[in-house]
């Protein structure tokens, strides 16, 4: 019998199981790939075992990072990839670092950057599920963390202040957004793979939830066949409707998609 897997992650808001864009793309893929985890939606992101999240563990093995966790679930034969010929998972690894490279600090700065959008939305969500004292500290400590990773992606020679980077993170932002149309064109079939999910995971927070700046999600608006891809991977793997709620009836259905995924990937 497999051994137990617990995910531990932040919760959802805005018709969304989670906010935080890491947790959203491994919730994903294994939903995608039939991994029976259970989703613990934490709080306290600072009683997690690395201090991270999302953070899989799995009896006496703690695994944080995406990539690394979806590597676990991999080597569990859960494997959203299954199908996929070499060229297509190559393609896979070289879309995801696009979208790591272009979209991930265009998304980190409309959270964590933008003033607005920090003070009136992100600070405050975030401080309300931390305990006291530390929702005093690690709403900015994550902040800081964003703008570390856009400096470092966006912010060397000849890049240096935060207003320059920013100027380029908004040029590229819109360049990545068709290239994740393109992908999802390329990628999203019968069956998601493990590009769908970092496309979900980081398309799908722009695209919910409500900020008083919405500049990106202007722009992912005017692409519907995006929108129409986050909308029916919510309602038909996390049985959202568009107004967040699940439907009555649906754990049956889920507990035999799940075992029909496991027979397929065994």
């Amino acid at each position: 019998m497999a051994a137990p897997m617990e995910l531990s992650c932040w919760g959802g808001d805005w018709g969304l199981p989670s906010l935080h864009p890491e947790s959203l793309t491994v919730m994903a893929y294994a939903k995608f790939s039939g991994a029976p985890l259970t989703v613990n939606t934490i709080n306290k992101s600072w009683r997690t075992p690395k201090g991270d999240l999302p953070v899989l563990v799995s009896e006496d093995i703690v695994i944080s990072q995406p990539a690394k966790i979806l590597n676990f679930l991999r080597k569990q034969k859960y494997n959203a990839d299954y199908d996929l010929s070499a060229k297509q998972g190559a393609d896979t690894l070289a879309y995801i670092a696009l979208l790591e490279e272009k979209l991930l600090p265009a998304l980190l700065h409309t959270f964590w950057i933008e003033a607005e959008n920090y003070c009136s939305v992100t600070k405050p969500w975030f401080a309300a599920r931390i305990a006291f004292p530390l929702s005093l500290y690690l709403p900015g400590k994550m902040s800081r963390e964003a703008l570390n990773r856009i400096l470092l992606t966006k912010g060397g020679p000849p890049l240096y202040s935060l207003t320059e980077v920013e100027a380029q993170v908004w040029v590229v932002h819109h360049k990545s957004l068709i290239s994740s149309h393109f992908s999802v064109c390329l990628c999203h079939s019968f069956r998601p793979t493990t590009l769908d999910a970092f496309v979900f995971g980081f398309l799908a927070p722009i695209y919910k939830v409500c900020f008083p700046r919405v500049h990106l999600q202007e722009h992912l608006k005017q692409l519907p066949n995006l929108c129409r891809f986050c909308d029916d991977i919510l309602t038909c793997y996390f049985r959202l409707t568009l107004s967040g709620h699940s439907p009555a009836g649906q754990d049956t259905a889920d507990a035999n998609l799940q075992k029909l995924t496991q027979l397929v990937n065994k």
